[in-house]
């Protein structure tokens, strides 16, 4: 039994030395690498998180951006519609101030011809009518009354 017990102490420190020692390094190293897988991991998570939070600030300023510029977009066109009116309007105005204007001048113009034509008309009725007795001057009084009498009755 001695004997037994001398072989089982020399068998326990051989194992301790040359099984023990490096199966406890390994476990060791396991261990190690297992800490920092996990370290890694939870870096990893955290960096995961501040992207997406990063990643949701810059959707939501965007978002803002694009909410901003459509806002600017319908003011700018409000402002053209308005300017668009405005210039309508007055071109408008602008037109009808002018046609009126034509339509004076035209008027004038066909009252003068018709003025001449009248005073053509009536020297040659004169003329015919009178058979050459009135002189030049008379004639061109009878003309200037006639005329007078004319524009009167307008």
């Amino acid at each position: 039994m001695i004997v037994q017990l001398i072989i089982f102490l020399v068998l326990l420190a051989l194992l301790g030395k040359f099984a023990w020692g490096p199966f406890m390094n390994m476990m060791k190293e396991r261990e190690d690498y297992i800490s920092n897988e996990i370290d890694t991991a939870e870096k990893s998570r955290e960096e995961a998180q501040r992207m997406q939070r990063e990643a949701s600030e810059e959707l939501k300023q965007t978002r803002q951006d694009a909410q901003n510029i459509i806002e600017e977009a319908r003011k700018t066109g409000a402002q053209q519609e308005k300017t668009i009116i405005e210039t309508a309007k007055s071109e408008a105005e602008r037109m009808k101030k002018s046609a009126r204007q034509e339509i004076v001048q035209e008027k004038e113009k066909a009252v003068q011809e018709l003025k001449d034509q009248v005073a053509t008309m009536s020297v040659m009725i004169a003329s015919k009518v009178i058979e050459k007795e009135l002189s030049e001057r008379d004639q061109e009084k009878l003309i200037a009354e006639y005329i007078n009498e004319a524009g009167e009755e307008r």
